[in-house]
């Protein structure tokens, strides 16, 4: 008997990033959220078509916004297939649209890359509830930098100021 073949072990970056809503659940605009580890489309499908590929069949084409990714070819092979990819500017840029061979087509979330991990992964949790009825951007809001509180660190650079002669105190 032959032993198997060494097969490396699977990278987690290798992984996709990645939160659908529950088949039968999907109503909404969108299917799920994808948390991409670059702007590189090419690279990022490689992980990301054939998680999808189990839902929907053969994937045939993805769209997507030009200025979201870095450029792109117009045809791509993911694993054994062809994949047509067309970019648009006019495309929202805060979605992907991955269309099968059979037709069937669903919208993902794309969480930009940079985002830290607790924001991206609430972001991608919110959007593959089904119960959520979240829209797709108050679903990035989630990803948004926060706001520091420098209300103390205003109120002392408010007092030098005045301390200087900032409010007209000569």
């Amino acid at each position: 008997m032959t032993p198997p073949p060494n097969r490396p072990e699977p990278n987690p970056a290798d992984q996709p990033r990645l939160r659908m809503v529950p088949e039968a659940r999907h109503a909404g605009p969108i299917a799920g959220a994808w948390w991409p580890h670059s702007n590189d489309l090419v690279t990022e499908l490689h992980g990301f078509l054939p998680a999808l590929t189990a839902r929907l069949g053969p994937i045939h084409r993805v769209i997507y916004h030009l200025g979201t990714w870095a450029p792109a070819p117009r045809k791509a092979r993911i694993g054994d297939r062809q994949v047509c990819l067309d970019g648009y500017r006019h495309r929202p840029a805060t979605t992907l649209d991955v269309v099968a061979l059979n037709g069937t087509a669903v919208a993902v979330l794309i969480i930009p890359p940079n985002t830290t991990s607790d924001s991206a992964h609430a972001a991608m949790a919110a959007a593959a509830d089904p119960t959520n009825p979240s829209t797709i951007d108050s679903l990035l809001a989630i990803t948004a930098p926060k706001d520091i509180d420098d209300s103390a660190e205003t109120v002392g650079a408010e007092q030098q100021w005045e301390s200087d002669g900032g409010a007209g105190g000569h």
